[in-house]
């Protein structure tokens, strides 16, 4: 519960600015370490970046290339415990790997890869990769078998990625933390002691205080850091949209992981709704986070990955949507830049502020418990009220 009194704002042990899965993670991790929390989220629960992903709970096998396999690493960890505690949310699947002669990544190249993909998910049998006999391709409706040489499998999940961060906010709420939505923060101001926050919420204006503030608005985080006094350090990022298509034809009954001619990206082929999803890409992004929206070149991108993989078909584009990713800043493509979560923080040993850039999906709880790690000299002792690891997620319809 926060501290207050008649003629006194309320007081928490810290405040979290962003609803989206890193925001709404801290704040259930926090809550369950016992501490007072107010989650402030301007809109509606996983309204930006996390309702706009690829909608998979990964390792990121694509990773690999780039030798991240500590992230892969804990991102499997955390793909386990997810399954775990929420299999209303998180649906493991097979996901197909087609190999035609002009593929960059050679059959010996994605065995290697899939089956150091295995050891790191920690060697599970339902978790081994295989490849699909030829007399099973026929299963695989409209995919073109022109230069087809092998297809394989291997094990991943997929989520409502709206729906985990609703029910990550519905978990924090029920541990005791206090969720502002909508809510907008106008300014804070470090007193020595403890920040003096302003609230805005539906034009009615309070003020609280925290011990500290956790900034998780992802891609409006600089744009959040520019209301606080004094301002805190901002790290050099880049905005890199990422643009998917919902398709109502074709509708796949299976998940692919293509690799786009040309460039040699992975772009996924899920199946969602009704229909598929089709995605991602990765433009570098300026201006408004609040502007973002698919671009035709993007778009068409896509389609042309589509019809290279499933020639014939005539697809009918349901929805679009693009969202935005926090990279390192760096001359490098965006798929060579490490998706590591990065946490900028001030003063060094006792923390006050610490905001969150980048981060997977699939590995909000990690983050969050890196978040109060690095946050444990600035909070008071409390009693935990549960382990996020083994509490399971709330159903949301």
């Amino acid at each position: 519960m926060s501290e207050s009194g008649a003629g006194h704002t309320a007081r928490y042990d810290l405040t979290v600015i962003g609803g989206g899965i890193q925001g709404v993670g801290v704040a259930q991790a926090a809550a369950a370490a016992g501490y007072s929390v107010l989650l402030a989220e301007r809109h509606s629960w996983g309204a930006g970046t996390s309702s706009k992903s690829s909608k998979l709970i990964h390792g990121g096998l694509r990773y690999l290339r780039n030798g991240q396999l500590r992230l892969v690493r804990e991102s499997l960890r955390e793909r386990r415990i997810l399954e775990r505690i929420a299999p209303q949310l998180v649906w493991p699947d097979d996901f197909h790997i087609p190999v035609y002669g002009a593929t960059r990544v050679r059959p010996w190249q994605l065995r290697l890869a899939l089956s150091l993909y295995w050891v790191l998910s920690g060697c599970r049998t339902e978790a081994r990769f295989r490849r699909l006999p030829r007399g099973c391709w026929q299963e695989l409706k409209g995919l073109s078998r022109i230069g087809l040489q092998q297809i394989f499998a291997y094990r991943d999940a997929r989520t409502d990625d709206r729906r985990l961060t609703a029910a990550v906010a519905a978990s924090a709420a029920s541990l005791g933390a206090e969720l502002a939505c909508p809510a907008s923060v106008t300014s804070a101001h470090w007193l020595g002691d403890c920040w003096r926050i302003t609230l805005d919420e539906a034009g009615d204006s309070r003020r609280i205080s925290a011990r500290l503030l956790v900034n998780c608005a992802g891609p409006w985080a600089n744009q959040v850091a520019a209301t606080m006094d004094p301002r805190p350090p901002q790290p050099q990022v880049a905005l890199v949209q990422g643009a998917h298509l919902v398709l109502s034809r074709p509708a796949v009954d299976r998940c692919y992981y293509l690799e786009v001619p040309g460039d040699g990206r992975a772009v996924f082929l899920l199946p969602w709704g009704t229909g598929s999803l089709l995605g991602t890409t990765e433009t570098p992004f300026s201006g408004s986070p609040d502007d973002a929206r698919i671009t035709p070149e993007e778009e068409a991108y896509l389609l042309r990955v589509l019809d290279h993989y499933f020639p014939g078909e005539e697809p009918e584009i349901a929805a679009r949507m693009a969202g935005l990713r926090v990279l390192p800043a760096s001359p490098t493509a965006p798929l060579r830049r490490s998706r590591e979560v990065m946490l900028t923080h001030t003063p060094r040993r006792r923390p006050n502020y610490i905001a969150v850039y980048g981060g997977k999906l699939t590995g909000y709880r990690a983050t969050a418990l890196k978040v109060l790690h690095l946050a444990r000299n600035s909070l008071p002792r409390r009693r935990a009220r549960a382990d996020t690891a083994s509490l399971p997620l709330p159903r949301i319809d």
